[in-house]
């Protein structure tokens, strides 16, 4: 009779690696720099806890997934993110953290990111709370201490946007980028006048009165070299200013802060702050604003936006194409038709109807490489040069005639305080007042005139950055209303043909400083 042959009780036994990754985060960066900071300690204790599992087969990988300074409230941190794609290609068993709210904040986020680690057969583990996620009393206690940790992470929100809107109604500075115009006192927490910045914040705010528009008021600053605030943080961390843009511009004119104000949730409060403007100016420059944004807001909403309506043309028949749209599930589709289609019917043409936006981007895309070529570049800078040749004259004239009107109106003036003086005559005073408010609006023209002419003189145009303007192309014309797009290409394109496979432009005679012009409209006629 056999018996059962058992193992010696010493004999090894074999157990799978539980491979262990170790993820630890800090949501802000107070501290990370040092030897040994609140990172190090989630990992040690982590390794700690799979030391004590070793038994299991638990070993730590090798490979970091720390997130310094980050929120739990969000998924998007890259250790996380690298963790993630580890676990999808099946290189972690077990997930280690220090506690759940390391992993997550957001009771959502985590939902999605424990079906994920399912999916992928991952378990999660916590070094300081107790419970196993493959089981349902296991999620149901995560879903608990989560819940606390995200209604934890909500009202320590709350009481800083709190702490910030009391701080805003008593007027003072709550920290992030200094405006222009200012610098950060850190030992009074408040700002200071930047008396250089401050200076050509009223310059901005005087000269759109002039021109009317923050996208001619943004090119003009970068000729003339300026750049946005540049500043340096209390770490020594140096922000480096940027070329103007429309929205730059448009955030400074609509900033109160520049009156002495504090602005929050759409109320202003007075700042601790000295203003650089003064409120008259303040009240012009949105009075204007509020103008030009009604008028855009009309021209933008009056018709469906058509950018190549009246120049684009079938290349099956030969005849126009207009704009129509269907609507679905509350989205507008817009369409190019053949006028031939609309008279007759879908089957008399080929082509019938193409998509209005696929047609756009098209024709943009080859007009890009356009402005692109040297020989282009090259004929549009002789077409700059022109241009500018004939304004200076002009201009130049025109100061001529206006510092001899200016002469006449003081000598005329001149000679009625001598009559005044010899005979007391009462239709004297009226005179000089009509003289006085006639000097007042020769001296603004004068004004102006002399300071399109100093912008010429300093606006030295050369061919590379007529290209650097040129490429600039994208970021200009997402910034344009469907109004004034459509004027844009109406006046570079003489054709645009659309064939089954192709599209084919034709451009304007003209040379492309009309673009130039276009893009960075004068004053008259144009809003912002």
């Amino acid at each position: 009779m056999s018996r059962n042959r058992q193992p010696p009780p010493d004999a090894p036994t074999t157990r799978p690696l539980v491979r262990c990754a170790i993820y630890t985060r800090k949501s802000t960066d107070e501290n990370l720099d040092n030897d040994f900071n609140s990172l190090d300690a989630q990992r040690e204790s982590a390794e700690m806890y799979i030391r004590s599992q070793t038994h299991e087969g638990w070993v730590a990988l090798p490979a970091r997934y720390d997130d310094g300074a980050y929120s739990g409230a969000t998924i998007e941190r890259p250790a996380l993110q690298r963790l993630l794609a580890d676990v999808e290609a099946g290189k972690v068993d077990t997930i280690i953290v220090y506690k759940i709210d390391r992993f997550s904040r957001s009771l959502l986020d985590f939902t999605k990111l424990i079906e994920t680690l399912e999916a992928h057969g991952v378990s999660l583990v916590s070094v300081t709370q107790q419970f196993n996620t493959t089981t349902s009393m296991g999620r149901l206690t995560l879903n608990i201490l989560l819940s606390f940790a995200q209604f934890e992470r909500e009202m320590g929100a709350e009481r800083v946007r709190d702490k910030i809107a009391a701080a805003k109604r008593r007027g003072k500075y709550v920290g992030g980028s200094p405006p222009f115009g200012y610098d950060v006192d850190h030992e009074a927490r408040r700002l200071s006048i930047n008396s250089e910045e401050a200076t050509l914040v009223r310059f901005i705010f005087r000269r759109y009165l002039q021109l009317g528009s923050v996208v001619t008021l943004a090119s003009e600053l970068n000729a003339q070299g300026h750049r946005t605030k540049g500043w340096t943080t209390r770490k020594g961390t140096v922000r480096q200013g940027s070329p103007w843009e429309k929205n730059h511009v448009y955030r400074m004119l609509s900033n109160p802060l520049y009156v002495g104000l504090v602005e929050h949730q759409g109320q202003t409060y007075p700042g601790e702050h000295e203003a650089i403007l003064e409120q008259s100016l303040w009240d012009e420059v949105q009075r204007y604003l509020a103008r030009a944004g009604r008028s855009r807001g009309r021209q933008a909403g009056r018709t469906t936006p058509a950018l190549l309506q009246g120049i684009i043309r079938c290349g099956c028949c030969d005849s126009s194409m207009g704009i129509t749209f269907t609507t679905k599930n509350a989205r507008k589709y817009r369409y190019y038709v053949c006028q031939r289609v609309k008279k007759a019917s879908y089957g008399a043409c080929p082509i019938g109807t193409v998509p209005a936006g696929d047609v756009e981007r098209a024709v943009l895309l080859q007009l890009r490489r356009v402005f692109a070529s040297p020989e282009m570049v090259a004929g549009t800078m002789r077409g700059v040069q022109a241009r500018e040749d004939e304004e200076r004259e002009r201009l130049a004239s025109e100061r001529v005639e206006l510092e001899r009107n200016l002469g006449v109106v003081k000598g005329n003036a001149a000679r009625l305080l001598q009559t005044r003086l010899a005979d007391g005559a009462a239709f004297v005073s009226e005179e000089l007042a009509r003289l006085d408010t006639e000097r007042v609006e020769i001296d603004r023209k004068l004004a102006d005139v002399t300071g399109k002419l100093d912008f010429l003189a300093s606006h030295n145009l050369t061919v590379a950055a007529l290209t650097a303007d040129l490429s600039r192309l994208d970021p200009i014309w997402d910034h344009l209303v469907p109004a004034e797009q459509q004027r844009v290409a109406q006046l570079l394109l003489d054709q645009v043909v659309v064939y089954p496979d192709r599209v084919e432009i034709a451009l304007r005679a003209d040379d492309l400083y009309s673009l130039v012009a276009e893009l960075q409209p004068e004053e008259e006629g144009h809003v912002a």
